[in-house]
């Protein structure tokens, strides 16, 4: 009796398992990626200074900057929900300090110059929330020539000690923020 009791429930199992299982719905990828990438200047084992969370856009034969994200115009630096940016500690981000924290990234983009600003207000979708008032710091930063063209939107740090810097690119375009840590790369 009991392994008959036992035998059954395996039976019913077996045919009720996966058709729960088919009968969800999973979102096919993302047309524009999230990605993180993170500023470690010791290493991938080493405390973290920054933290950037993001969507990737690609270009996919399009004018992007100037085109689809028009220069003078605020814009989330990539796709769907606004960048985050996290600092572990206390940086200094461009020539602005900055407290320990999480924040959005937003950029204005223009052909020589960006202006690469750290806003206070989290969880909001592209710039559409964007709050000026909430601005934490605003940096102007030279447009330079990637070496290649840059298919998809992308964030990179470089660097090492407490010294660095952080790199967006797209396009034949990029900018180089410089980012320092100030505090002690061991207590984190």
């Amino acid at each position: 009796m009991k392994n008959t009791i036992l035998i059954a429930c395996a039976i019913l199992l077996t045919v009720s398992v996966p058709e729960f299982v088919s009968a969800q719905k999973y979102a096919s990828l993302n047309a524009s990626p999230a990605d993180i990438e993170y500023f470690r200047p010791g290493g991938r084992n080493s405390v973290p200074v920054a933290k950037v969370i993001y969507s990737r856009p690609q270009k996919k034969g399009r004018e992007m900057i100037g085109g689809k994200e028009p220069f003078g115009k605020i814009w989330r630096a990539g796709a769907n929900e606004s960048t985050e940016i996290k600092f572990y500690q206390d940086v200094v981000f461009g020539d602005k300090p900055i407290k320990a924290g999480t924040y959005t990234l937003y950029v204005i983009p223009n052909k020589e110059q960006w202006t690469i600003i750290i806003n206070a207000k989290l969880d909001t979708w592209g710039a559409y929330g964007y709050d000026e008032s909430k601005d934490v710091a605003r940096v102007e930063v030279n447009v330079e020539k990637p070496s290649q063209e840059i298919e998809a939107f992308s964030i990179a740090f470089t660097g090492s000690e407490k010294d660095g810097k952080m790199y967006l690119a797209w396009e034949n375009r990029q900018v180089a923020i410089p980012l320092k840590a100030t505090g002690d790369l061991s207590n984190n």
